[in-house]
């Protein structure tokens, strides 16, 4: 597998490549992108991860787990995420989705906005989660 490499940070991530078969993060050159991450958190290699209760705090603890697994594939974290594309449960039906997504990106993005698509999904991988966020960044060899 040359040209690229895999990633997975310790707990749900280390679970989630010994029981689903996939890595958190993959580094192709410059480029890093992350898979799906959730509102999780953390949860032991053994176990599947605690999700947060409300919306607002699984988005923000799914930025929380962006920037773990984009450090953990060799990079600085959100700072070099350019590109968001969140999955949202209830999407129509949960009006504070779209303002509690802006507030979470003025938080992690306060001197940028990355591109972002936001899609409405009947449901997630995990039964409780809200959210899901894939993300991809530019991370430069020095």
């Amino acid at each position: 597998m040359a040209g690229f490499t895999f990633h997975d940070y310790e707990g749900f991530g280390q679970y989630a490549k010994e029981h689903y078969n996939f890595s958190q993060a993959v580094r192709v050159g410059d480029r890093i992108e992350c898979s799906g991450q959730g509102g999780w958190k953390g949860g032991s290699a053994s176990t599947v991860p605690d999700l947060a209760e409300s919306l607002e705090e699984q988005i923000d603890l799914t930025f929380n787990n962006i920037d773990m697994a984009m450090k953990t594939a060799g990079g600085k974290g959100l700072s070099q995420v350019y590109r968001i594309t969140s999955y949202h449960v209830r999407m129509q039906t949960t009006p504070k989705t779209m303002e509690y997504m802006a507030k979470s990106l003025a938080k992690w993005f306060p001197d940028y906005s990355p591109i972002w698509t936001a899609v409405g999904v009947e449901a997630l991988g995990l039964p409780t989660m809200l959210v899901e966020i894939e993300a991809v960044a530019h991370d430069p060899k020095d």
